[in-house]
């Protein structure tokens, strides 16, 4: 058998072995019998030294070409096998194209801010400014400078979270309210007027509420650890307890969407206010027709506050409030669960979207 027989059927038999092979792995182990080392190529070509020139110029020019047609076929097979297996891929990972896509639900603000952004705009109609200042607050601001004593029950750690920093004197915490804001705002207004209080001038009003998170020890169907407060603050020369009734009565009505809601002010008492009052509301209608509910407390800017805020009491004075949005949201939307809101449950908060 000459040598062109010999390449021939080498190259018949590569072409087989790579056909037969199922696997990228056993393709690699049949190239090594034809290509490799030790491979019947390299063999056929040890007997070379014993030939002519010539002989040498010609047998080397066959295995040349039947080498590269194992390879061609060996390439052949690879692209063979990776369309295979990319075609099995595929098959597997199949899209169905005449399925209907995966929309994606626009968001929308959580019930608990949208009440926050209607109070901000009643409030605003009536001139209010809106304040926003730290969650973590001190003492002084928090208490001390709202009149409060240094035995309050409030300031236990019962009631109140404290947080590292401050000192044992002047200790820092989470803001159990957002009244702190009344007296920052209160005392850089103060500041930035000085000169024409000083002169006995007249000082522009202060007109500002404070929403915002606060925390207090606390959990129930009605209570949560986290929680919303919104406080206002008017003080001015000739500010009354009726500007209270009349602007309290007129966000409730507002905010209610009802002219015959009902309010009543009740005698109570915060150590921040003198004389103080809680706020009730009447429905006229619905299901809580008749009923009493509470929803602030209020009354006038006790002395000792309107001097915290570096103002005379005998020539200024004026009325704040507090009350809480997360209640004002179950009254408006008719939620029996305060922790609800903050269960983050997809079906729930997806009803308050318009």
């Amino acid at each position: 058998m000459n040598d062109a027989d010999i390449l021939n059927e080498l190259i018949a038999t590569a072409k087989t072995n790579f056909s037969q092979s199922a696997t990228p792995a056993d393709l690699e182990n049949a190239k090594a019998q034809f290509l490799g080392k030790s491979g019947r190529i390299t063999e056929f070509m040890k007997g070379m030294a014993q030939l002519s020139v010539e002989e040498k110029k010609s047998r080397g020019a066959a295995v040349n070409l039947a080498k590269q047609a194992i390879e061609t076929a060996l390439n052949e097979r690879r692209q063979a096998l990776a369309k295979a297996e990319l075609e099995k891929q595929l098959k597997a990972e199949a899209l169905d194209v005449t399925l209907p896509g995966c929309q994606r639900v626009q968001g929308g603000l959580h019930p608990v801010s949208l009440t926050l952004e209607r109070i901000e705009d009643i409030f605003g109609s009536m001139g209010f400014d809106v304040a926003q200042g730290p969650e973590i607050e001190t003492d002084w601001f928090n208490f001390t400078a709202l009149n409060t004593p240094e035995d309050h029950p409030a300031r236990s750690m019962h009631d109140t979270f404290y947080v590292e920093g401050g000192t044992e004197n002047a200790p820092n915490l989470l803001r159990t309210h957002t009244s702190p804001m009344q007296i920052r705002y209160a005392v850089q207004h103060v500041k930035k007027h000085r000169a024409l209080i000083d002169a006995g001038g007249r000082m522009p009003e202060i007109r500002v509420i404070a929403p915002g998170r606060t925390y207090r020890v606390d959990s129930d169907a009605t209570h949560s650890p986290m929680f919303h407060q919104c406080e206002g603050l008017w003080i001015g020369e000739n500010v009354s307890f009726k500007d209270l009734k009349y602007v309290f009565t007129y966000f409730c009505r507002t905010f209610f969407e009802s002219n015959d809601l009902v309010l009543r002010f009740r005698p109570s008492f915060f150590p921040f206010t003198e004389p103080s009052a809680e706020i009730d509301i009447q429905f006229q209608s619905g299901p809580l027709s008749g009923q009493w509910l509470e929803v602030a407390g209020s009354g006038q800017v006790h002395p000792n506050v309107v001097r915290n805020m570096g103002l005379d009491p005998e020539k200024y004075i004026g009325f704040a409030f507090g009350m809480g949005p997360d209640r004002l949201t179950m009254l408006r939307y008719g939620v029996n669960d305060l922790r609800l809101f903050f269960d983050g449950d997809i079906r729930f908060l997806s009803q308050f979207q318009s």
